[in-house]
């Protein structure tokens, strides 16, 4: 790949990271340069090019501005029919779990390589906001905090495909976390083994232990499937039994 096109790659990375929306201006030239770690002649092809894609647009005298926000290629491609998957056949649900088991294992590897101490900040404040939301009993966030502590990981392994990834598939992953905590987080007991799974994988990402890390996230994936089984197949059972009773 050619330092040009990584410099576009890390520069729509910064606006999707940011959330930066239409109308909102890039940080001066010196500062993103100093962001994204690029010289100012890289930084500025870079620009061009996405000046050129409609993502950007110069304004003379007044800086560069987002024009249009970008949108992941896999967007619609992977998270729309994967959906559809899902909402057809509840099984892809454990699909999509054993993929997050290879994806995250490997974003939770470099992270504790590379985390910065922004990094591992962002990381904790979502580990905070789950636990917020759960006391208040507003579901829906505590699952949004849920699914950016995972994508704040895989941002901390500074892996742009990998951060890629992670963003393209952040709607997928945030209604496979409801979907789980529906059923998992139902006991509060439940919430609190997820939460302590959730403080080994920073704990050791803060320890800047790769293997730990590793297989903190992925042992937390694997409980949560065994979980979901087994709750499955218990409801499964009182069902059969509830037929049975009206025969």
């Amino acid at each position: 790949m050619k330092v040009s096109d990584k410099v576009v790659q890390n520069l729509r990375v910064f606006i999707q990271k940011n959330e930066m929306q239409v109308g909102d201006r890039l940080p001066a030239e010196r500062k993103l340069c100093e962001l994204l770690a690029v010289s100012r002649s890289s930084l500025r092809e870079a620009i061009q090019q996405l000046i050129s894609q409609g993502i950007l647009v110069s304004k003379v005298g007044a800086g560069t501005y987002v024009q249009q926000v970008p949108v992941d290629w896999s967007q619609h491609q992977i998270v729309q029919p994967l959906s559809n998957l899902i909402d057809q056949d509840p099984e892809y649900r454990f699909d999509v779990q054993e993929s997050r088991l290879i994806l995250e294992g490997g974003t939770a590897w470099y992270a504790a390589q590379r985390a910065t101490a922004e990094d591992i900040a962002k990381i904790r404040q979502c580990y905070e906001r789950i636990a917020h939301y759960q006391a208040i009993g507003d579901d829906d966030e505590a699952a949004r905090a849920d699914a950016k502590f995972h994508l704040a990981i895989a941002e901390a392994s500074h892996n742009v495909v990998l951060i890629q990834v992670m963003r393209s598939l952040f709607n997928l992953l945030e209604f496979n976390v409801v979907l789980g905590r529906r059923k998992v987080y139902s006991e509060s007991h439940r919430f609190d083994q997820l939460q302590d799974q959730h403080l080994s994988v920073m704990t050791a990402i803060e320890n800047q232990d790769p293997e730990a890390a590793k297989n903190a996230v992925c042992g937390h994936i694997e409980f949560v499937i065994r979980q979901v089984r087994s709750i499955d197949e218990e409801e499964a059972r009182q069902q059969r039994a509830s037929r049975l009773n009206r025969i």
